[in-house]
């Protein structure tokens, strides 16, 4: 791809969404990938290091049961991924966290393993959060296999013929991931480990290279298992097939409260897109070349809409929806009309509010897009190396400065209405993971996780009262110690404008599907397939370059795949 660089001007002053508009759980449920989306930040840092990668252990069955070991040297430092595959009877295949038992497993190890380390790898891993770790292991993951799809590439390519395409596009991933662990969880490296690494210092890049390899890994588990079932007729996959094949993964609600706990990472990366759309819209006019791009990315995302089917009753009515507003808009981008309007991407902003979220979000994304490398900057501003610490000697009338200032949408929930504290968020005792019950017909209520950012507010606003002055917070708290992690809340978010999901986390109306989209989508995530309001399945690193490809010189350019 021929990147056409925009005149990004600041003239007029850039001028951010809103966020009460942005941070709102229904416009968040309708995100969509960026060219900022960590997938997208690994493969420009790997094509940028001119990354190769070798595989020096390949011990693998006839039927594909094994080890196998890819490396690579990013910035100085070799990383591997150490897989292993194993049998797995259908009756223990879930996708389930609680599933105890996965067709392949996974350690990104700090470094090239020698056998011994295999050998305690291959002990452990598959036993994942049962098994024991150490600081030289970065990621723990585990995945299983589409064993239809799976069986149907490995005959095609046995018998000497690609895997159909229609199919290959409604399922687009071998391997389908059910967690990705990093940072310290079960005995594994802490992130401090890798927070000053150059090349995964940035939000999730271990996890995203552990994903990316566990793609290499699926393409060569097919083809191995193809070759030895006929290994005169075989034929390898061929690459624009190869390059479509993503990994796919399905995750649940215990991703959802990450973002609420996390307030200053989700302002970065918020913040991020929000700077670089405010970029593309203060761009004075658009040079022919740009013009041309924008309807290659209208019409990429219009075959991508078209390939994205799923089987849920409320994102399918959305996809349909999406796809007539897309045909009917296209008209928007008449060459003729935009060379001759002054900023014609924020004249093509405006009008979309119209449409849809989901029409807003798109066209925001593609506008992102369009802008190519220009906002590449801003991935290195996307990390939180901490959440922010209490202030004791701030003063009661500042502190409730803050609160007038940034939550007055907290103010306006009325929680003695019993829908608004419907739900409670509890950990649970089993999986130690994040879940979701009802009030009035489930137990543990007593056991809530503190995700009623608003409720707290209230309670801490009414303590308050007139007792400001020239009191500070530390004699405040030490008569209402209670309110400590919201006045810490407060404070860290008071130079932070996109941290706080600005809706009721208790209410009815709260689904945690419109969080997980909303982290998804940073990850880099497409075809989200919901198979509920709690848990949804995605592609990653569908069309993204592969090893072969980086080695050859491909860039990045994979922000909606399409299969032609």
């Amino acid at each position: 791809m021929i990147e056409t660089a925009l005149d990004l001007s600041t003239k007029p002053a850039l001028a951010l969404r809103s966020p009460d508009v942005v941070m709102r759980l229904q416009r968040m449920g309708a995100s969509f990938p960026t060219r900022l989306s960590f997938l997208r930040s690994l493969i420009r840092r790997l094509a940028a290091s001119g990354v190769t990668v070798h595989r020096p252990v390949w011990s693998m069955d006839d039927e594909g049961f094994g080890d196998a070991v890819y490396t690579l040297n990013l910035a100085g430092h070799d990383y591997s991924l150490v897989a292993f595959s194993c049998p797995l009877p259908d009756d223990q295949r879930s996708d389930r966290v609680i599933a105890e038992a996965w067709d392949t497993s996974y350690v990104l190890y700090d470094g090239i393993p020698d056998a011994s380390e295999i050998d305690r790898l291959r002990e452990n891993a598959p036993r994942q959060e049962a098994g024991r770790f150490g600081p030289r292991d970065l990621v723990l993951s585990r995945a299983n296999k589409s064993v239809r799809f799976f069986e149907h590439v490995a005959d095609s390519l046995a018998q000497g013929r690609q895997p159909d395409r229609q199919r290959l596009g409604e399922v687009g991933y071998l391997l389908r991931t059910t967690a990705v662990y990093g940072n310290g969880k079960f005995g594994i490296a802490d992130r401090f480990v890798l927070a000053e690494r150059e090349g995964l210092d940035g939000p999730f890049q271990a996890e995203m290279l552990t994903v990316w390899l566990i793609r290499e890994f699926s393409h060569d588990l097919v083809e191995h298992v193809a070759r030895r079932r006929a290994p005169e007729t075989f034929v390898p996959l061929a690459p624009d097939l190869r390059r479509h094949i993503g990994v796919g993964n399905s995750t649940g609600l215990g991703m959802a409260p990450f973002l609420a706990n996390h307030p200053v990472l989700l302002n970065n990366w918020v913040l991020a897109r929000e700077t670089a759309l405010a970029r593309v819209r203060a761009t004075p006019h658009l040079p022919m070349p740009a013009l041309k791009r924008l309807a290659d990315l209208w019409r990429q995302a219009a075959l991508h809409l078209d390939q994205w089917s799923v089987g849920d009753n409320a994102l399918m009515p959305r996809i349909q929806r999406l796809r007539g507003e897309w045909a009917e808009a296209e008209g928007w981008i008449d060459p003729a009309k935009l060379l001759t309007i002054p900023y014609p991407v924020a004249t093509l902003l405006d009008r979309s509010q119209s449409m849809s979220l989901d029409f807003q979000e798109l066209l925001a994304a593609l506008a992102i897009e369009l802008a190519g490398a220009d906002n590449d900057d801003l991935a290195d501003s996307m990390a939180a190396t901490r959440e922010g610490a209490l202030q004791p000697g701030m003063s009661l009338a500042s502190l409730g400065g803050l609160l007038r200032d940034h939550y007055a949408w907290a103010m306006a929930i009325a929680f003695d209405a019993p829908a608004e504290t419907v739900q409670f968020w509890y950990v649970s005792e089993e999986k130690l993971e994040p879940r979701l019950g009802r009030r009035t017909a489930e137990p543990g209520a007593e056991l809530e996780s503190p995700l009623d950012i608003a409720r707290q507010v209230q309670r801490l606003a009414a303590d308050l009262g007139d007792n400001k002055g020239a009191q500070t917070v530390a004699t405040f708290l030490a008569r209402f110690p209670q309110h400590r992690h919201a006045v810490r809340r407060i404070q860290t978010t008071a130079a932070a404008p996109y941290a706080e999901i600005r809706d009721n986390l208790l209410s009815d109306r709260c689904l945690p599907i419109d969080m997980l989209r909303c982290k998804l989508a940073f990850f880099g995530a497409s075809k989200f397939d919901p198979r509920s309001d709690r848990w949804t399945r995605i592609t990653l690193f569908q069309g993204a370059p592969t090893a072969g490809e980086i080695r050859a010189g491909e860039t990045d350019d994979c922000w909606l795949p399409v299969l032609s």
